[in-house]
């Protein structure tokens, strides 16, 4: 199998392609790293395939903030230009004038 590269970054801003939220990305796992039993609990008609890369995101949607595992087909770029309220974005990235986020840089112990 050839090896994938992701198509999106940590730090970029997601939208789901169906469902009605969004996040940013704060880790990828090259392909599907949950448990079977995750994966087994999607319906079968819109299962994901395995072999793709798959993005952990400080999501949100209109009523709440939580943490999605998501994969590479079912995400777009976010355009809206509304910054993400989740709030381990704040605590994690800086926003760029882009849109984009980018981590903070990290302290000397």
């Amino acid at each position: 199998m050839n090896p994938r590269f992701a198509k999106f970054s940590i730090g970029d801003l997601v939208r789901h392609r169906k469902y009605p939220f969004r996040g940013v990305v704060f880790d990828i796992d090259p392909e599907f790293a949950n448990t079977e039993e995750w994966w087994q609990s999607i319906p079968e008609e819109v299962r994901p395939r395995k072999d793709q890369p798959f993005y952990h995101l400080y999501a949100e949607n209109e009523e709440t903030e939580y943490v999605a595992y998501v994969s590479e087909q079912n995400l777009l770029p976010d355009d809206s230009g509304e910054p993400a309220r989740h709030p381990q974005v704040a605590e994690i990235f800086v926003r760029r004038e882009d849109g984009k986020y980018r981590m903070k840089a990290s302290r000397p112990n």
